[in-house]
């Protein structure tokens, strides 16, 4: 009897110690599959993101911005050796120009970048407002001295002053004038 008892707790104390055994190694086996780190990416409407996994190891490529540069192409057309009084017998020819964008709508105007942040057509664009301003300001100050000078001039006791204030006046209207101006034909 006492070699009975002692068979049933060997067996008993077996049947434990095998049932534990094959849960952990259920266990191993289910938490040894594929395990990729958890990476929040901020994904929105112009990112991408591509996870390439292996035994080695993982590489990420990510783009935030994609794309980057948006493109629109416009046909400009030209005529060429007009001939004729209404122009019959002209030469056509198509011109297309492209045009690249930003997400918010900027247009890039293209050029190497200084160490400020400027393009040589940001620059350019500077230099030419700067003209178009002086050209303006002056023709503005002709126009006021030629039409509103006279027109105030007579008035008594400060008419020397209003006299003034019109060509000062003239001169900024015409400065910005001229500043508006130069943008549209400067392309700025």
């Amino acid at each position: 009897m006492a070699n009975s008892t002692f068979k049933l707790c060997a067996l008993s104390i077996g049947g434990v110690i095998a049932f534990a055994h094959i849960g952990a190694l259920g266990h191993l086996i289910k938490s040894k599959g594929p395990q990729y780190p958890v990476i929040n990416f901020p994904a929105g409407d112009y990112s991408s993101y591509k996870v390439e996994a292996g035994k080695d190891g993982y590489t990420i490529e990510y783009k935030a911005n994609d794309p980057a540069i948006l493109e629109s192409q416009k046909s400009l057309s030209s005529d060429k050796n007009k001939k004729g009084f209404f122009g019959g017998g002209t030469e056509s020819r198509r011109e297309w120009r492209k045009d690249q964008f930003t997400m918010e709508g900027t247009r890039n105007m293209g050029g190497a970048v200084d160490g400020e942040g400027k393009s040589a057509k940001d620059i350019e664009c500077i230099v030419a407002d700067a003209g178009a301003r002086s050209q303006g300001a002056m023709a503005g100050t002709s126009i006021a001295a030629g039409v509103g000078v006279p027109a105030v001039i007579g008035i008594p006791y400060v008419g020397w002053l209003a006299a003034g204030w019109v060509s000062l006046l003239g001169g900024r209207v015409g400065s910005s004038v001229g500043s508006t101006v130069g943008s549209v034909f400067n392309d700025c």
